[in-house]
C-alpha cells in the first residue's frame, strides 16, 4: 500500500496541471457538502454544552389543557403520535411537586425560563439584555461549571436573599472587556439592583436548543416576585417554566413518565379547582371559565439536545440544499471520472505492459484507485477549507456547529467514497485490456469502450445540471412572484423600530405620554411625512389573536374531542393594537365608517376597526358591520363597537392571503412595547442617527430595539425563498460549467484522436462545413439525451418542491423551456468550439501523421 501511495502521489506530480484542475474540481464539490453538513450537524447531533447530555431529560405535555388561565412557551415541540399538540412549560408550583415526588426516578429535577429582552442599567447607561429565570439548581443538575466566580447556588433562589446574577461569557466580553473585576459589579435590572457573581462558559449556550447564542443574564426564579407583577410565581394556573431533570442510572424516560404522570394531572386538576373555589360567583358562570375538563399527559424526553428541536423551517432548508449539493458532487464524479478516462487512455500502453509482464488485473486496478483517493484527499483538504470559510453564508435561523469530530468524520467519510465513486469505473475500464491488440499502436477497441462511457457520464452531467438549472428558475420565478405581492401598503421609505417603556418602569399612563411624545419629536423632524405605532408591526413575524363573539351571531356548542372542554368557540381573527395615525403612514385604505381619533381612549366607548377579510368571513353579504358590537366573552358582546372597515394587508406572511383582522386603538389597550413606522420623504438609511437622537433626548434609558426598514424586514420574510434560488442558481451555474467543461474535453479528445479519419474526409472533398455539422452532430446528440433525460428528471423532481413555489407550477414549462434554450446555448459553444479545431486541420499533415 505504501508502495501504492509514493507511486500515485509521483504520477500526480508529474502532472501538476491536471491535477490542480482536478484537485479544484472535487474541492467544489466536497466545500459544498461540508459547509451544508455544518448546519446539518448543529441541527440534528449536536447536543448541549452540559455534563452527561444523554441521562438529561425535558418534561413535557401533550393534548388540550383546561387547567391554565396563563400559558408561555417559547418555542414550537411538535404534535404526538396520536396529532396532540405538545407544549413545554409549567407552574411554578407543578414544578415543586414534581421535583420533591421524583426521587425514585430521578436524580434531581431544575427549571427554568427565558425572560426576554430586558432592560439592565450598568454604569448609568440602559441597555437591552436577554435574559433567564433558573432554579437554584439549575447549574448541578446540568453539571456546568463557572468559567469566573460562581454559578447561582440553592441559597440564590430564596426570596430573602440578596440578589445576584450570572453572565454569559459572551456578554462579559463584549460589555465588560473580560476584566476580572466584573465579580461584585452591581447593575440594576427594572427597579431591583443586583450583584455579578459568576460569569458562564460560551460552550454552554442554555436548554432551548444546541445551538445559538446563551442569555447574556441568568437571575434565580425567586428573583420573578420582585421582577414580574404577574404573581406567576404562586399561581398554579399560570404555566411558564421549562423543567429538565437528570435520570437515574438504569432507569428509562417511559419509568418517569409512568412515575410522574398521574401526579402530575392530580396535581393539575387541584390548581385549577383551587383557582375556581377562589372566583367569585359571577366570576364562576362565566363561559371561560365553566367546563373546564381537559387534563394533557406528561410527556418525558431526551433533553440532550435542548427544550426544543430543529425547526421545520431549518429542516425543509437543509432538506432541499442537501438534495442539490449531492446532485453537485455527482456531477463533479461523472467531470472527474471522465478525465481520469481521458489520462487512462494516455496511460494504455503503460497499463498494458503492466500487464504482459505479469502485474495482475485487480493489483493495477488497486493501484488506480489509490491514486483516486490521493486525489480525492487532496480536494477534500482543499474543499474543507472552502466549506469551513462559506458556511456562514447559510442564511440558517442557527449559526453552524462549530468544528468537531463528526465534521472529521463526514469530510473523510466524503472524501474517500467520491474518490472510490469516480474511481471505479475508469480504473475497471483502464484495465480491461485484450493485450495483442492492446500493444498494437492505433488499436481502437479499448478506445472506443472508453468513449462511450465517458459519453455516458457526460449525458449524466447534462441531465443533472438541466434539473439544477429547472431548479434555479423556478426559485428565481418563485423569489419575483412574492417580491411583486402587494401586501396591502406602500412598503417603501418606512422605517421601524420598537422601545419597550415597560421595561424602565413605565406604568399605563407614562406609557401614553411617552407614545404620544415620541410621535409629535418624530413627525417635527424634516424629511418624516408621517408616524404611527402599532403591536404588532406588519409582516414582523408576531402575531396576536384574539376570539370575539358578535351581537346577534349564534354561537352553538361544537361536538367536543376526546379530553376537550365543551367551552364555546367563538369568531378567531388577527388582532393589532394602533394609533390614529397608522393606517395613513402606511397607506391602508379606510373602506367605510371611521378611522380612530384621539378621542377614542379609555374613557371613552370600545371601538374597533375590521379589514374587509373578516367582513367577508364572519358577516353576512347584505349584513352591515359598522355599529356591530362584539366582545371576547359571549356574555360580553356588546362591550365593543366597529366604527369603520379598511382595506386588507398581509398580516405576518407574504405568501398567504390577508387574515381577517381587527384593530384596536393604543389609547384603550396600551401595550407595554411598540412598534413605531415612520414615513420618511427619501430614503431612511439617512435619518437613521436623527431617529436615535430623537430617542435618546426623549428618554436617555429607553433603548430602541430591532431599528430597521420595512423593506428589509419583508425581504426577511422571504429568506428561505432567497436562499433557495440563490444556492440553486449559484450551483446550476457551476453544474453547467463542468458539463460545458467535460463536453468541450469529450469532444477536444475525440478530435485529436480522430485527427487521421478527419484528414482523409477533407482530403477526399468533406467541406469544413461539413467536418463541423459531423462533430457538432456527435456532441449535439449526446446533449439531447441528456436534456430529455434531465427533463423527465425535472418533472418527477418538481413535486417534491411544490409546496414551496409561489406563482407557478412545479412543472412550469416556460421555465423549463429557458433552461433548456441555456444549456443548449452552452452546450453549443463548447461543442463548436472543437469542431471549428477539427475544421481547420490540414490533410495533408494528418496523413503524414498517418
Amino acid at each position: 500500500m505504501l508502495q501504492d501511495l509514493r507511486y500515485s502521489v509521483r504520477m500526480l506530480v508529474q502532472n501538476q496541471a491536471w491535477t490542480l484542475v482536478v484537485v479544484l474540481t472535487i474541492a467544489l464539490g466536497i466545500g459544498a457538502n461540508t459547509a451544508l453538513f455544518s448546519a446539518v450537524n448543529g441541527l440534528l447531533f449536536k447536543t448541549i454544552g452540559v455534563t452527561d447530555p444523554d441521562s438529561l431529560v425535558r418534561l413535557k405535555y401533550a393534548g388540550k389543557n383546561d387547567m391554565g388561565n396563563d400559558f408561555s412557551d417559547y418555542g414550537l415541540s411538535g404534535r404526538d403520535d396520536a396529532g396532540r399538540e405538545i407544549r413545554a412549560t409549567f407552574s411554578y408550583p407543578m414544578y415543586r411537586t414534581l421535583r420533591e415526588n421524583s426521587r425514585s426516578t430521578l436524580v434531581d429535577l431544575a427549571a427554568g425560563a427565558p425572560n426576554g429582552q430586558t432592560l439592565a442599567v450598568i454604569d448609568g447607561r440602559g441597555e437591552i439584555v436577554s435574559g433567564f429565570l433558573a432554579s437554584g439548581n439549575f447549574y448541578q443538575v446540568l453539571g456546568v461549571p463557572a468559567l469566573l466566580g460562581r454559578t447561582l447556588g440553592p441559597g440564590d433562589d430564596r426570596r430573602d436573599a440578596p440578589a445576584v446574577g450570572v453572565i454569559s461569557e459572551g456578554f462579559w466580553k463584549r460589555r465588560f472587556g473580560g476584566s476580572a473585576n466584573v465579580l461584585g459589579t452591581v447593575i440594576r435590572v427594572g427597579d431591583v439592583p443586583l450583584t455579578i457573581v459568576g460569569v458562564t462558559p460560551a460552550s454552554f449556550t442554555g436548554i432551548q436548543q444546541a445551538l445559538g447564542k446563551g442569555p447574556d443574564l441568568t437571575v434565580p426564579v425567586a428573583l420573578d416576585a420582585r421582577l414580574d407583577t404577574s404573581g406567576r410565581l404562586t399561581l398554579g394556573t399560570s404555566w411558564w417554566l421549562q423543567v429538565v431533570g437528570r435520570l437515574k442510572p438504569g432507569l428509562t424516560m417511559p419509568q418517569v413518565a409512568g412515575s410522574l404522570d398521574g401526579l402530575f394531572q392530580q396535581t393539575a386538576r387541584a390548581a385549577w379547582a383551587s383557582y375556581f373555589a377562589s372566583l367569585s360567583d359571577a366570576d364562576r358562570a362565566i363561559s371561560r371559565n365553566r367546563d373546564r375538563t381537559a387534563v394533557p399527559t406528561l410527556h418525558v424526553e431526551s433533553a440532550r439536545r435542548g427544550i426544543y428541536d430543529a425547526g421545520a423551517r431549518d429542516l425543509q432548508s437543509v432538506t432541499v440544499l442537501s438534495v442539490v449539493v449531492a446532485v453537485l458532487l455527482l456531477i463533479v464524479c461523472a467531470n472527474v471520472a471522465n478525465l481520469l478516462l481521458s489520462r487512462a487512455t494516455a496511460r494504455s500502453k503503460e497499463i498494458s505492459l503492466r500487464l504482459s509482464l505479469g502485474a495482475s488485473r485487480w493489483r493495477l486496478v488497486r493501484q488506480l484507485l489509490t491514486e483516486s483517493v490521493v486525489l480525492a484527499a487532496v480536494g477534500g483538504i482543499a474543499g474543507a477549507v472552502v466549506g469551513y470559510w462559506s458556511r456562514q453564508l447559510l442564511p440558517l435561523s442557527i449559526a453552524p456547529a462549530p468544528v468537531d469530530w463528526r465534521l472529521f468524520g463526514f469530510v473523510a467519510a466524503l472524501t474517500f467514497a467520491t474518490g472510490m465513486l469516480f474511481g471505479i469505473a475508469p480504473a475497471l475500464r483502464a484495465t480491461r485490456f485484450d493485450l495483442n491488440s492492446a500493444l498494437k499502436d492505433g488499436s481502437r477497441g479499448s478506445i472506443g469502450v472508453r468513449t462511450r462511457l465517458s459519453k455516458g457520464l457526460l449525458v449524466a452531467q447534462v441531465a443533472m445540471s438541466l434539473v439544477l438549472l429547472v431548479g434555479a428558475g423556478l426559485f428565481l420565478n418563485t423569489l419575483r412572484n412574492l417580491r411583486r405581492v402587494d401586501v396591502g401598503f406602500d412598503t417603501m421609505n418606512l422605517m421601524l423600530f420598537r422601545v419597550s417603556p415597560a421595561l424602565s418602569g413605565y406604568d399605563k399612563t407614562r406609557m401614553a405620554s411617552l407614545y404620544d411624545e415620541l410621535q409629535a419629536r418624530l413627525a417635527a423632524l424634516p424629511g418624516v411625512r408621517g408616524v404611527g405605532f402599532s403591536q404588532p408591526a406588519l409582516l414582523s413575524g408576531g402575531v396576536s389573536g384574539t376570539d370575539i363573539f358578535i351581537e346577534g351571531h349564534v354561537y352553538s356548542d361544537a361536538a367536543p374531542r376526546a379530553g376537550e372542554s365543551t367551552r364555546r368557540s367563538g369568531n378567531n381573527l388577527h388582532q393589532m393594537t394602533v394609533s390614529p395615525s397608522f393606517f395613513d403612514t402606511l397607506g391602508i385604505r379606510l373602506r367605510r365608517g371611521r378611522a380612530f381619533t384621539d378621542r377614542d381612549d379609555d374613557r371613552a366607548p370600545r371601538v374597533a376597526i375590521v379589514n374587509e377579510a373578516a367582513v367577508r368571513k364572519y358577516f353576512a353579504p347584505n349584513e352591515n358591520p359598522i355599529g356591530k358590537r362584539f366582545g371576547n366573552l359571549i356574555e360580553n358582546r356588546v362591550q365593543t363597537e366597529i366604527v369603520g372597515i379598511v382595506s386588507d394587508v398581509r398580516y405576518n406572511s407574504v405568501r398567504d392571503d390577508a387574515p381577517p383582522t381587527l384593530y384596536f386603538p393604543l389609547r384603550q389597550r396600551c401595550c407595554p412595547s411598540v412598534s413605531f413606522e415612520v414615513r420618511t420623504a427619501a430614503e431612511p438609511a439617512a435619518l437613521v442617527n436623527t431617529v436615535r437622537e430623537t430617542v435618546r433626548q426623549t428618554d436617555p434609558n429607553l433603548p430602541i430595539v430591532s431599528l430597521t426598514t420595512q423593506a428589509e424586514q419583508l425581504e426577511g420574510r422571504i429568506a428561505q425563498e432567497k436562499l433557495f434560488a440563490q444556492a440553486n442558481l449559484l450551483f446550476g451555474v457551476l453544474a453547467v460549467a463542468l458539463a460545458s467543461i467535460g463536453l468541450f474535453g469529450l469532444m477536444s479528445y475525440n478530435v485529436a484522436r480522430r485527427t487521421n479519419e478527419i484528414g482523409v474526409r477533407m482530403a477526399l472533398g468533406a467541406r469544413h462545413r461539413d467536418v463541423v455539422a459531423m462533430v457538432m452532430r456527435e456532441s449535439m446528440t449526446m446533449v439531447a439525451a441528456g436534456i430529455a433525460i434531465g427533463v423527465a428528471a425535472a418533472f418527477a423532481a418538481g413535486r417534491l418542491v411544490s409546496t414551496l413555489l409561489f406563482g407557478l407550477a412545479a412543472t412550469d414549462l416556460l421555465t423549463i423551456a429557458i433552461a433548456t434554450a441555456l444549456m443548449i446555448a452552452v452546450a453549443t459553444v463548447a461543442g463548436y468550439l472543437p469542431a471549428r479545431r477539427a475544421a481547420a486541420v490540414d490533410p495533408m499533415v494528418a496523413l503524414r501523421d498517418e
